[in-house]
């Protein structure tokens, strides 16, 4: 009666499950539950999805809908939102012989994140006919068998449960026999042959029976089975089982081989009849692999693994039988134990990547779900990140872990995150399993571009190539592509913005900055810009960066003379000497300045040509021209120098200067002189005359000097004193010669001069204009008038020997008494060199220009008294410093031993010889030439 009732009650829940479904649903309110027939075409609507989720269908493609599961036996129709048949579904293969078969998965939406729950109860459908194991089935009945006796039969198998499930048998007509159903322990149904009068073997030894399977579907199934009983003869006791029921428990982990139990049955015949064999009767297929039967000892063994994941409990049916096909049964039940072998599964569902390096704490990374086929604490399963400090993970729902952000990314310093994900499980010993999630970080421009300089400088010397580079700047960026890539501009300067980019341009890709014209030391000297590195990002960085450029002075300016120079009117000016002037009286001075700066404007000064070499001496550094020694009587009254001004610039430039000195204690020993003068004449003329002359005296020259070294081949003593001009003894110093080496200056030509001593005027006479020569090849042979410049102070003119102009001190540096002045207002060494400080030059310049101011009113030194024709008209209107640039050197007061640094005329402690402090005059056109 048990049996039956359990039987009943399973049908009734099969029969009643459609209706009991709402009632299901309101128990589990979490999840969305649909119930259809199994075996539906693939494709088949389960249901609207995203209405029951309360999902519109405009939010179907932001949600992206999809089936999360082991098996995808289920799909969602992205823009309709039904839940589709992935597949046919077999519910026998699916849930097996369970009487209510569900189907659960999870149903994952995106935007925001979230997991339903699904679930999906399989009708069945008759699709499943009984069937017996064997179509044929044979029995030995002995003929002392009494009424009443029952044979178990194989049970007819049937797939479908509930109503569609096998519900009876039936047993074609006979007299003998008659079947029953009985119920195993796990409740089965299977068919017994029921004996229902004595069997007389000598009248009928062989019955066939059709034995007949029918379920409860509509319309009904059935299936058959032939059984054929053979009558023997008699074997009146069975084999009896010592238990009905045997119950063994085993741990899953048990190895194959393991004994499980032995079941014995004894026999009250004896003999052959009371031999038994051993054998499983009316087991599953599963059975027969797992355990293996001891037909002769009926010890039940292992046969392989048993896994509790799989089968939880099996059911052994054994059968005793005798010789004479006299059985009987038992059942065996083993219960498998779980064991802990079942490691944790993780499984990603969804991995955001690459993820923006700016991306807020707490964005979903990844989701991941978890589970384990063990059960109790052998399944509960825990995750944890392995040493990413960068992201955690939060449970969601269920098995559900999101993966987020807890701390700020920077591609730069990390651009790739292997994330490590740890899932453990809680038995003993505890199992675990790892998953590693490669996470890309993507590019925000975050960093602007950086300078490794603070600022620039720059050094260019001038008159450059336009167009040549003069610097380059480089910035760098770390981001990346738009983001780390930078252009450079132009944005600031200190020069006119018009002007600017006639200067100077920037490449806007390599940084190479050029410059756009000849740059001019004397008209700019320096100009500020600001660059800038612009990266493409969106929102564009920047940085700046300051550049100083200094232009360079080259040696790209001859010096200038300012005095002595022309007057407006063509004459030239001459300086007066008393004729008692001691030696040392400052006679004039050369004035000159250089437009450069630096070593290139250190101006030296040199006698290229003097009528008297041993009578005047010139300062190498100030230009002065003093007395070597006093004036005697047989020295000319008038006197001449040509004077060479060279820059200290390699290579040096040059030009140069004339003097006319006249020796007179008063301007009116002068006035006859220059009342004598005839009327100009036609410069052009005069000047043919004298080219005329001189190639004519050349001429004679050339032949002379021919003559002379025949003359001193044939002859050991020295030459007579006929030849004229050339003896050294006709006049009192012969002074002819230019520098032995002048490569680079103003002056194309050599003046070679022959001065008479004994005339009242001093006759300059222009006896040849040639390209220059050396100091042997010239008219006078006496080269001692060539300027030594080895000498401290003063050069005489007259000197042992020629010598090259040594090369300035490399220190420039002015000493504590030497300020910065003009050339030739310090005291001490005349070699003191020019300061090459950008504003200790500025302010030299500037003395100077004020000193030339000073110079030009009548308050100063330079002012005349009456009858010296003072500098007043030098320095007046016809003369003014202000269209001068950059003059530094040689602001004197001539005629007098004063200069502007050192006051009235105390430089060397000596008053002059004459009364006059220096008179200039006009010197007419003989003197000129």
């Amino acid at each position: 009666m048990r049996r039956g009732s359990g039987s009943g009650m399973a049908r009734w829940l099969q029969v009643l499950s459609p209706f009991l479904l709402p009632l299901f649903r309101g128990a589990l309110p979490d999840q969305i539950r649909y119930s259809i027939p199994e075996e539906l075409a693939k494709n088949s609507m389960v249901g609207n999805l995203a209405k029951d989720l309360g999902l519109g269908v405009q939010d179907l493609s932001t949600r992206k809908l999809r089936v999360s599961a082991e098996k995808e036996y289920f799909t969602v129709n992205p823009e309709s939102g039904d839940l589709l048949v992935g597949d046919r579904i077999d519910r026998e293969q699916v849930c097996g012989k369970q009487p209510l078969c569900v189907l659960e998965f999870d149903i994952v939406a995106e935007k925001p994140l979230n997991i339903f729950h699904v679930a999906v109860i399989l009708q069945d459908i008759n699709d499943n006919a009984p069937q017996f194991k064997q179509s044929e089935v044979d029995l030995n009945i002995g003929e002392s068998t009494r009424p009443g006796k029952a044979f178990p039969l194989d049970p007819a198998l049937d797939s479908d449960a509930g109503s569609n499930s096998l519900q009876k048998y039936y047993l074609g007509d006979n007299e003998y026999f008659e079947v029953t159903e009985k119920e195993s322990p796990d409740e089965r149904k299977y068919p017994e042959l029921i004996l229902k009068r004595f069997l007389d073997r000598e009248e009928h030894n062989f019955h066939q029976l059709v034995l007949t399977a029918v379920d409860g579907g509509d319309p009904p199934r059935s299936g058959t089975a032939q059984i054929r009983i053979q009558v023997t003869d008699a074997n009146d006791n069975p084999p009896v089982f010592s238990q009905d029921v045997y119950r063994v428990t085993l741990r899953e982990d048990v190895p194959p081989g393991f004994s499980v139990l032995q079941v014995t049955a004894t026999d009250q015949d004896e003999g052959v009849n009371a031999e038994i064999t051993y054998s499983f009767h009316n087991v599953d297929e599963q059975v027969e692999r797992v355990f293996n039967l001891d037909k002769r000892t009926g010890e039940i063994t292992t046969k392989g693994s048993l896994d509790f994941e799989t089968a939880k409990s099996y059911s052994l049916n054994v059968e005793a039988k005798d010789p004479g096909d006299l059985a009987s049964h038992c059942s065996v039940q083993v219960e498998i134990l779980d064991e802990n072998d079942c490691a944790p599964e993780m499984i990603v569902t969804s991995v955001f990547t690459p993820l923006p390096e700016d991306s807020p704490l707490g964005t979903v990374v990844a989701l991941i779900k978890t589970r384990d086929k063990d059960s109790g604490r052998n399944g509960d399963v825990y995750c944890n990140v392995l040493g990413n400090a960068e992201f955690v993970l939060k449970s969601s729902s269920k098995n559900y872990y999101k993966l987020v952000t807890d701390r700020t990314l920077d591609r730069e310093e990390i651009p790739e995150y292997n994330v490590t994900i740890v899932a453990t499980d809680r038995g003993k010993p505890p199992l675990s399993s790892n998953v590693i999630i490669t996470l890309h970080v993507s590019d925000v421009n975050d960093n602007a571009p950086v300078f490794p300089e603070a600022s620039y400088l720059v050094h260019v010397a001038e008159n450059n190539p336009p167009g040549a580079s003069i610097a380059q700047v480089s910035a760098s960026d770390p981001d990346l592509g738009s983001n780390g890539h930078i252009s450079y501009s132009i944005i600031a300067s200190d020069l006119e913005p018009k002007s600017l980019w006639s200067y100077v341009t920037v490449n806007a890709q390599s940084g190479v900055v050029f410059a756009q014209r000849a740059f001019d030391h004397e008209q700019l000297r320096s100009f500020q810009l600001t660059l800038q590195a612009r990266d493409q990002g969106s929102p564009a960085l920047s940085a700046n960066v300051s550049m100083r450029v200094l232009v360079g002075d080259r040696n790209d300016n001859a010096p200038r003379v300012l005095y002595p120079a022309l007057e407006p009117d063509g004459s030239a000016l001459f300086d007066m000497v008393p004729r008692a002037a001691e030696p040392g009286y400052l006679v004039t001075k050369v004035v000159a300045v250089d437009a450069d700066s630096g070593h290139n404007a250190w101006l030296s000064y040199h006698v290229l040509q003097a009528s008297d070499p041993g009578l005047f001496s010139l300062g190498l550094r100030t230009g002065e021209v003093r007395t070597a020694r006093a004036l005697g009587d047989r020295d000319a009254a008038r006197q001449r120098l040509l004077v060479a001004v060279r820059d200290g610039g390699q290579p040096p430039l040059s030009a140069t200067a004339t003097l006319h000195l006249i020796f007179a204690d008063s301007l009116q020993e002068v006035l006859p002189d220059l009342s004598d003068d005839p009327l100009p004449s036609d410069p052009q003329s005069e000047l043919q005359f004298y080219l005329v002359v001189a190639l004519a005296l050349i001429s004679v020259l050339f032949l002379l000097a021919v003559i002379l070294a025949i003359a001193l081949r044939l002859r050991s003593s020295s030459s007579s004193a006929a030849w004229g001009c050339l003896q050294p003894g006709l006049s009192s110093n012969p002074a002819t010669g230019v520098l032995p080496s002048y490569p680079e200056g103003t002056l194309p030509y050599s003046y070679n001069v022959c001065v008479a001593s004994q005339s009242a005027k001093t006759e300059f006479n222009f006896l040849n204009v040639t390209p220059e020569v050396a100091p042997q090849d010239l008219l006078c042979d006496d080269t001692s008038w060539i300027p030594d410049t080895l000498g401290d102070t003063e050069v005489p003119f007259v000197s042992d020997s020629a010598s090259k102009q040594a090369p300035p001190n490399t220190d420039w540096r002015f000493s504590q008494a030497q300020r910065p002045g003009t050339s030739g207002s310090q005291n001490g060494d005349e070699t003191g060199t020019w300061p090459n400080n950008q504003f200790d030059t500025e302010m030299l310049q500037a003395m100077i220009l004020a000193s030339a101011s000073e110079a030009a009113d009548g308050s100063s030194t330079l002012g005349g008294g009456a009858g010296t024709m003072g500098l007043s008209a030098r320095y007046g209107p016809q003369f003014t410093l202000q269209h001068v640039p950059d003059y530094r050197q040689n602001v004197y007061i001539p005629g007098s031993n004063a200069t502007l640094s050192n006051g009235a005329g105390k430089r060397d402690g000596k008053a002059p010889a004459g009364g006059g402090n220096g008179n200039k005059k006009k010197s007419g056109k003989k003197e000129k030439k």
